[in-house]
């Protein structure tokens, strides 16, 4: 009698019965993949088969479900694709598990210390996309004040106001030496005035005033004033089509704006508010799509590009996986961008443990991309891959294994009974 065939069968179920045991015990692993078993059976050049073995074990790749999280350093993948990350002893590894975690120094890393990798920043702090993909890390450093240099404004100016009527007044400094001095104030006329904060060379905020008064049909003139300070040098004014739109701005000396953005400058000596600013403050002042209609007076778009210096707050993580550095004063700055590997034989990964795969001769080579681009999904900040293991089919596999592996033993027990009958034959 041959028992070959029934302990080959319990052989195989056991294994079975192991990989379903593993699915099950990974069903809440984060990115965790589950497998099944393949069965071949077993022939020696003979017409009754020597029983079955495991042909192999493949990993189903199909995703999890998304879940959110609410916590922004927790990431998942919405389609093809695997995190690229270094492990502790340099060797990259893959994984679908984005929950991250940033050390003091910056470093963002997964429970197991491995370093997400990415694309770094060149020489002018721009993502390099396409370059070596590299750890990724998020200096802390503070960003530093930028000076306003332009600024848009797009306004309609009452078209039903009359020049010489109805001016309101407001008082303002020409002279900063003396601002006491009533000699130096100068009152000045206005049917609608506009504030906007500009910054300085020091990151210093400095609150800008345009005052504009009707002076004809379709024309405006305009004052500007810095902190309550005044100079004529400034002064500008607008000329309307009798549609409504810009025929023409001038300056203070009478000459046209080509492209309706003039040049506002404040000098930086004793006599002007601009404290420690070493410089000049000046600024393009852009009004193109400004009109003059038969509606109030009102700024529909005002647009600086000055701050004040910022300290690093936190980070966020875009669609796209680029990592932004937020600043307290509402800047924002990227310090890298994750990049996503896609394989093709996925199949072919060598599973590593702690949720990771290396790569083998059977999944082929990475091909590196960023997020979104390809065949590569997008990134989803505050969310995790769930496991994509069916707990349902798990449950009714191993209840099947499970028999499988009963009537292997019956198989045996049924063998030895007939070996017996035949032992005791006289």
């Amino acid at each position: 009698m041959s028992f070959s065939q029934a302990l080959s069968g319990l052989n195989a179920q056991s294994q079975r019965l192991g990989t379903i045991g593993n699915n099950i015990a990974n069903s809440q692993t984060v990115g965790f993949k589950g497998s099944s078993v393949q069965f071949s059976d077993v022939f020696a050049n003979s017409k009754v088969g020597l029983g079955t073995r495991v042909s192999s074990v493949l990993q189903n790749f199909g995703e999890g479900n998304i879940e959110s999280t609410n916590r922004g350093l927790d990431l998942a993948i919405a389609g093809e694709g695997f995190f690229r990350y270094m492990d502790a002893s340099g060797e990259v590894v893959y994984s679908r598990n984005g929950q991250l975690t940033m050390r003091s120094n910056g470093d963002l890393i997964n429970a197991q210390g491995y370093q997400i990798m990415g694309y770094g920043l060149n020489a002018q702090g721009q993502v390099q996309v396409g370059g070596q993909p590299v750890p990724l890390n998020v200096a802390a450093d503070e960003m530093a004040a930028r000076a306003t240099s332009s600024v848009s404004s797009i306004l309609n100016l009452d078209a039903r106001k009359v020049a010489g009527e109805d001016a309101s007044q407001v008082e303002v400094i020409t002279d900063m030496s003396d601002p006491d001095n009533p000699a130096n104030r100068q009152e000045l006329n206005y049917h609608y005035s506009n504030n906007f904060t500009i910054y300085d060379s020091l990151g210093n905020p400095r609150n800008i005033t345009v005052y504009y008064e009707k002076v004809g049909a379709n024309s405006w003139n305009a004052k500007v004033a810095m902190d309550g300070y005044y100079d004529e040098a400034n002064d500008f004014s607008i000329n309307f089509n009798a549609n409504g739109t810009i025929s023409q701005i001038f300056d203070n000396n009478g000459d046209a704006i080509a492209t309706n953005a003039l040049r506002l400058e404040f000098a930086s000596d004793d006599t002007t508010p601009l404290g420690g600013a070493p410089v000049p403050l000046d600024f393009q002042f852009n009004l193109a799509g400004t009109t003059q209609f038969g509606n109030t007076s009102t700024s529909s778009q005002l647009v600086q590009d000055g701050y004040t210096s910022g300290s690093f707050v936190g980070i966020t993580i875009q669609e796209d996986g680029t990592v932004m550095r937020n600043y307290s004063n509402e800047q924002s700055r990227p310090a890298g961008q994750i990049a996503l590997v896609s394989f093709r034989n996925p199949e072919g990964l060598v599973p590593a443990g702690d949720n990771v795969w290396r790569a083998s001769n059977e999944s082929g080579q990475e091909l590196v991309g960023a997020p979104g681009s390809g065949l590569l999904g997008s990134i989803v900040s505050g969310a995790v891959e769930t496991s994509n293991v069916d707990m349902a089919r798990e449950l009714v596999n191993m209840i099947v294994a499970q028999r499988a592996y009963q009537a292997n033993s019956q198989t045996i027990k049924t063998q030895d009974e007939l070996l017996q009958t035949a032992i005791n034959l006289r």
